[in-house]
C-alpha cells in the first residue's frame, strides 16, 4: 500500500499543487517563486526521504506571505493523509541538527492535537528573499493543518542561514523518524486510546 497524497489547493491568493510519497528516496521538484523557501523545502524533502513535488503560485507582488503559508498548509494536509490511519508508525520523531555554528532542535507527534512551541531568534528581518518572521508561521501551518503537535528551538547559532536550514533539517529528520513503520509495530495504532 502507498503511502502517498496529492493535494490541489486554489484561493484568491495562492494556487499549489503537491505531492509527496512518505517511502520516496528525498526526490523534490520544487517551485514557489521564492528562491530561498524553494531551497529549505529541498532540504525537507531531500533529509526526510520524502519525496516532494510542489508548484506554487502566489501574489508576491504583496509578499511571501500567502505562498510560504499555503504551502505549509498544503504539506500538512499532505503528510496526514499520506500517513493514513497511522497503524504501525513510529508516531513520535526527534532530531538535533548542527550546521556550522547552529545548533536546532525539533521533537514532533503525529497526535491528531495540533500544537505549535517555536523558538528561535532572528538578527535579520531576511534571509534571501524570505521574511524571517515567516517560518515561524510555515512551522504552524504545517502543525496545524497536519494534526502534528511540533516542537522547534534553535538553541544556538549566529547566521540566519544557518539557523533557518538547521531547524528544516531537524524538522526533516524527526519527520523521516515518526512516520517510519516500525517492524515490530505490525499494523498496531502507537496509542493505548484505540485512536489517533
Amino acid at each position: 500500500m502507498t503511502r502517498t497524497a496529492t493535494i490541489k489547493r486554489t484561493t484568491k491568493e495562492t494556487d499549489i499543487s503537491l505531492e509527496v510519497n512518505l517511502d520516496g528516496s528525498g526526490k523534490t521538484d520544487i517551485a514557489t517563486g521564492v528562491g530561498f523557501f524553494d531551497h529549505m523545502l529541498e532540504q525537507l524533502g531531500k533529509h526526510s526521504l520524502i519525496d516532494l513535488m510542489i508548484k506554487a503560485e502566489g501574489d508576491l507582488h504583496i509578499d511571501a506571505h500567502h505562498t510560504v503559508e499555503d504551502v505549509g498548509i498544503a504539506i500538512g494536509q499532505a503528510l496526514k493523509e499520506a500517513v493514513g490511519d497511522k497503524k504501525g508508525i513510529n508516531r513520535y520523531g526527534h532530531a538535533y541538527l548542527p550546521m556550522d555554528e547552529a545548533l536546532s532542535r525539533v521533537a514532533l507527534d503525529f497526535s491528531g492535537r495540533p500544537f505549535l512551541v517555536f523558538n528561535a531568534t532572528f538578527s535579520r528581518d531576511k534571509v534571501g528573499d524570505l521574511d524571517t518572521e515567516l517560518f515561524r508561521e510555515f512551522f504552524q501551518a504545517v502543525a496545524s493543518a497536519g494534526g502534528i503537535t511540533l516542537h522547534a528551538e534553535n538553541l544556538y547559532g549566529e547566521n540566519n542561514h544557518h539557523i533557518a536550514e538547521s531547524l528544516f533539517k531537524a524538522l526533516a529528520k524527526a519527520l523521516r523518524m515518526a512516520v517510519a513503520k516500525d517492524p515490530r509495530a505490525g499494523d498496531q495504532l502507537p496509542s493505548t486510546k484505540g485512536m489517533l
